[in-house]
């Protein structure tokens, strides 16, 4: 790993991808810094505090808050000293699934007076393929000479310090000298770099998140099938996977949520105008998972005059991101259909509508495992608990 020091500051870096990436960075020795426009969650992190769970978070940040290799700050002037600037701001979607393919130019001119001649530009987050061209042109129309480079993010939630480590990081840029810079500054954290142009690399993001949503898609479309003929599918994918190398990718049902796999793949139907039958049939599957639990659940049940308890509202286990959970959705659903909904998640903190586990267990005629938590494998009830995971063990036939 390359052993110089150069100055970073990562823009958005108190969220879910930035935070880990920069105090990965610093402790790699790397002067770096975080900005962020949340006052608030600057002070949080200056104070020594991970604004979210993340494993082994809270050590990396004590340990280089020590060392001063690592600060945090809401002052967008930190970006002026840097050598290299770390953009972790994504391309959103509208209520209409359309993409704003001008939401990270946009940001990066709002900053363009804090950016200077020589720079190195990385873009990080996930974004709308032409994009790093559209930033390379809005900075060069500025007068602006600044290497611009698109290095995707690939860590999940949770792995952080683990895969910024272990995972090649794929490097795009348009110049030999941006590819070798951005080769440098991410040898601090590995040794395996992949170069591909940045029109590759932005289509290389799009298909690894779109790809796993269609994965999720097909196991729950095969849940769905199983299920409606009296079939528990988590048996019938027991079979499958055993000694068998070629199934072994087959994932179980479940809530195919998060912030960026549905969003990813809507992005990708959208730069192929809107002809990706695949991944709109996809999305049309995970999403509707919550109302086919909701029917199913009536059907056994007739739940309209029970009470209902939600397990677990983050949009995966061990966490506590709400970020597009389909938790939510299934809340949404039931409480048209249900006489009362109760939620409760241990890692949530921003939500004063969650109530503890013991109450919501206890006060339910139904109960639902929305988040597959390691912790409901113990749970103990004698009421019906509604398992697509298959935390409990006992297959997921509803």
């Amino acid at each position: 790993m390359a052993s110089e020091e150069a100055r970073v500051v990562v823009v958005g870096g108190c969220g879910h991808v930035g935070l880990p990436l920069a105090l990965a960075l610093a402790r790699a020795g790397v002067d770096t810094t975080s900005y962020d426009i949340n006052a608030q969650v600057v002070e949080t992190v200056s104070a020594g505090q991970m604004p979210f769970d993340e494993p082994q978070g809270p050590e990396v940040l004590a340990e280089v808050l020590a060392s001063r290799k690592f600060s945090a700050s809401a002052d967008p002037s930190v970006i002026e000293s840097a050598d290299a600037v770390i953009v972790v701001v994504g391309t959103p979607v509208d209520e209409h699934l359309n993409p704003d393919a001008h939401a990270v130019p946009d940001a990066i001119e709002g900053l363009a007076h804090h950016l200077k001649d020589g720079q190195l530009l990385v873009l990080r987050s996930t974004v709308f393929p032409g994009v790093t061209k559209l930033v390379e042109e809005r900075l060069a129309s500025l007068g602006l000479d600044i290497d611009v480079v698109f290095c995707p993010e690939r860590i999940a939630e949770g792995k952080a310090f683990t895969e910024l480590y272990d995972l090649p990081q794929i490097v795009s840029g348009r110049t030999k000298a941006g590819t070798d810079r951005a080769t440098e500054l991410f040898g601090h954290l590995t040794d395996e770099i992949v170069e591909t142009s940045p029109e590759e690399a932005e289509l290389a993001k799009l298909f690894t998140n779109t790809w796993r949503y269609i994965k999720f898609a097909a196991a729950n479309q095969f849940y769905m099938i199983a299920n409606s003929h009296g079939i528990d599918f988590e048996n019938v994918r027991a079979a499958i996977t055993h000694e068998y190398p070629r199934a072994q990718d087959m994932p179980g049902a479940g809530f195919a949520a998060g912030p960026c796999l549905f969003k990813d793949t809507m992005q990708l139907a959208a730069f192929n105008n809107n002809t990706f039958f695949l991944g709109h049939a996809a999305m049309m599957v995970n999403e509707g998972l919550p109302m086919y639990v909701v029917d199913r659940m009536d059907e056994r049940f007739d739940i309209k005059g029970k009470s209902v308890a939600i397990l677990g509202m983050a949009f995966k286990g061990e966490s506590d991101d709400i970020r597009s959970s389909l938790s939510y959705k299934l809340r949404r659903i039931l409480k048209f259909r249900a006489r009362e909904v109760l939620c409760s998640d241990p890692y949530v903190r921003d939500d004063d509508r969650l109530i503890d586990e013991a109450s919501a267990v206890a006060q339910a005629d139904v109960i639902v495992i929305g988040a597959p938590h390691a912790r409901y494998a113990d749970l103990k009830t004698d009421k019906p608990v509604i398992d697509i995971w298959n935390i409990l063990g006992a297959g997921v036939l509803l």
